[in-house]
C-alpha cells in the first residue's frame, strides 16, 4: 500500500525516545500490577518450563522488550546477558553518572531458588534509572512485577554498569 492509498492521515513524526521511554517506564508501575512481562514458555529437554518463574526472572525481558518497542536495540531478550550484549552491539555505551533513561546494571547475586538455584549460578539485574535516586526494575524477590525502589537498594546492591545511547539526547 503506499502513502497515497493509506487510509489516514499521513504525518511525519520523530518518536522523541527519551520523553517515550521515560513514559512507558513509569507506567508500567502504575496500577496494581503490570503482568506482562510475567511467562516466557520454552522447551527443556521435552518439558514445558516457564523461563520468568511467574515474573521472578524477568527483569531482561522487562528492559529489552520496552527498548526494542523504541528500536533501541535489535531483539528481545529472556537474560541480562543477552540484553547487555544488544546494548553494546545497538549503540549504547558506558556513562559514569546516573541519567533518566539510563539502562543500570547491578552486581551479580547468586540464586537461591527456581530454575537457577540448584545450578550455583550468578545473577545480574538490570532495570532503568528514573531519577537520581531512583529506578525502575522488575521486581525477583517480590511481586514479579515492575516496581519503583531505590538506585541501590538503600545501599545493599552495587550499580556496576550504566548505558546510555545517544539517540535519547535527541
Amino acid at each position: 500500500m503506499s502513502n497515497q492509498e493509506h487510509p489516514l492521515p499521513i504525518h511525519n513524526v520523530r518518536i522523541k525516545k527519551l520523553k517515550s521511554l521515560l513514559a512507558i517506564i513509569e507506567n508500567s508501575v502504575k496500577g496494581s500490577g503490570n503482568y506482562l512481562f510475567r511467562n516466557l514458555y520454552a522447551d527443556e529437554n521435552g518439558k514445558e518450563i516457564d523461563l520468568l518463574e511467574d515474573g521472578k526472572n524477568s527483569c531482561g525481558v522487562f528492559v529489552s522488550w520496552i527498548l526494542l518497542t523504541l528500536e533501541l536495540i535489535k531483539r528481545p531478550h529472556s537474560t541480562v546477558y543477552g540484553t547487555e550484549k544488544d546494548l553494546v552491539l545497538s549503540g549504547w555505551y558506558e556513562i559514569k553518572e546516573l541519567r533518566p533513561g539510563a539502562v543500570v546494571v547491578w552486581e551479580k547475586r547468586l540464586a537461591d531458588d527456581g530454575l537457577l538455584g540448584d545450578k550455583n549460578v550468578e545473577l545480574s539485574h538490570i532495570g532503568f534509572c528514573v531519577s537520581e535516586t531512583e529506578a525502575v526494575s522488575n521486581s525477583s524477590k517480590g511481586t514479579g512485577f515492575p516496581w519503583k525502589h531505590n538506585i541501590t537498594y538503600g545501599g545493599t546492591r552495587k550499580i556496576e554498569k550504566i548505558y546510555w545511547h545517544s539517540d535519547l539526547d535527541k
